[in-house]
């Protein structure tokens, strides 16, 4: 889309319109599908003629005779029912009748029904509450289109035949929906910030979309300490993408990094927030690495690191939610601190996890500790595995690379 002012503008009303066709109509797979017809002709109207007085109402009209069509044309049975509710469209003007309500978080816990995979969450989160394409989904993933087309309509099959309601879930199950929400945003966002695959090291459009989804569950839930945490995170993070890809799209590591190419807005929102957030209570995961991502972002230099510090808010964290990762990451934090032997004691903690004995990242992790430690062809060797292990072509160029330099070639 060439107007980026209209691409945003129908992004954000997405999944307003989305909420007031399946409130009006059900069946959610055949209003999504309605949107996404009435976003298209929007793009096309639009352009040649102005954004009307009332967009989103716009939307809603042309979405609901997508929508009415479709159903005259499934079922005789319904006919009578549905030509009744045609005379009533006909007469409607658009913008009028539509309520103000914004059900875009009701949208985001449906999206992330517990009985879809998290593949599936992520592309239905993507289409009906990020406003994106297929192919803008499909292309992001490095998957054809086609594949992409079959995923998303699986999940919408699989939301309508879960039989769950379009509301807010029950207390006893929101905050757990919650949860998958966030980590849904955070996978979004991580995908974007290091691609999984492909010759790019960054999606930036994911990366965006997933802030860009955060603000919103933010602006929704103002009081959720967690909520702000992943936003922070988000920022904190993003914040250094510029300097992490070289001019000819290699991969720059962070003490490596330009610092002064940080977005210096970006930090000071995050910091900002994590500031106002961690002061409350009850600290959660996405807090703490925000906190962590804080400190990085606050040093001057890769020397001025309090690293005393970011190890103790892993040794948080491991307490928090224990797993492979934090472990991977606190290993870093304890070879800066007590050296790089107490490091490579650290992370063989995670050796007896045969899921993670081929991981590029923990590989790739022992190489540098080892080569912190003086063992040049120990770490070379682990930095050949590492990039034959990854499937992101910059990753493995950088890393090919530091296994040549250390076997001096």
């Amino acid at each position: 889309m060439a107007d980026p002012g209209l691409e945003e503008l129908l992004r954000e009303l997405a999944p307003q319109v989305l909420g007031v066709l399946v409130r009006r109509y059900g069946q959610f797979d055949a209003c999504e599908d309605a949107t996404q017809e009435a976003m298209l002709q929007a793009v096309v109207q639009w352009r040649a003629e102005g954004i009307p007085a009332s967009p989103r109402g716009w939307l809603v009209t042309v979405g609901s005779r997508r929508l009415i069509d479709e159903l005259r044309s499934e079922s005789a049975r319904r006919r009578r029912e549905l030509d009744a509710a045609g005379e009533v469209l006909q007469s409607e003007v658009p913008g009028e009748g539509v309520p103000d309500g914004d059900d875009s978080l009701v949208l985001l816990f449906l999206c992330c029904h517990p009985s879809l995979s998290g593949p599936s969450q992520i592309a239905l989160t993507l289409r009906a509450v990020g406003g994106l394409t297929t192919a803008q989904i499909a292309a992001a993933f490095l998957v054809p289109e086609a594949t992409m087309a079959q995923r998303i309509s699986r999940a919408k099959q699989a939301i309508k035949a879960s039989g769950a309601r379009f509301a807010m879930p029950e207390p006893a199950e929101r905050d757990a929906r919650l949860r998958i929400v966030l980590h849904v945003l955070y996978l979004i966002f991580n995908e974007g910030y290091t691609a999984t695959a492909g010759p790019d090291l960054v999606a930036p459009r994911l990366s965006a979309e997933a802030i860009r989804l955060a603000r919103l569950l933010r602006r929704l839930l103002t009081a959720d300490a967690e909520v702000a945490g992943l936003l922070a995170l988000m920022l904190l993070t993003d914040a250094r993408r510029a300097a992490r890809v070289g001019p000819d799209g290699s991969l720059v590591p962070l003490d490596e990094q330009d610092r002064g190419a940080w977005d210096r807005g970006r930090i000071a929102e995050g910091v900002a927030l994590i500031s106002e957030t961690l002061p409350r209570g009850q600290v959660g995961p996405y807090q703490v690495q925000a906190a962590i991502a804080a400190v990085h972002d606050e040093a001057q230099t890769m020397d001025a690191t309090d690293w005393p510090q970011i190890l103790g808010l892993y040794d948080l964290l491991e307490r928090i939610t224990p797993g492979p990762l934090v472990t991977l990451n606190r290993a870093v934090a304890v070879a800066m601190v007590a050296g790089p032997a107490a490091g490579l004691d650290a992370l063989s903690a995670l050796d007896s996890d045969r899921r993670l004995a081929t991981y590029h990242r923990v590989l790739a992790t022992r190489a540098h500790l080892l080569q912190m430690s003086g063992d040049r062809a120990g770490a070379a060797a682990c930095f050949r595995e590492a990039a034959r292990r990854t499937t992101s072509l910059p990753e493995r160029r950088y890393l090919a690379g530091r296994a040549q330099r250390l076997a001096g070639k």
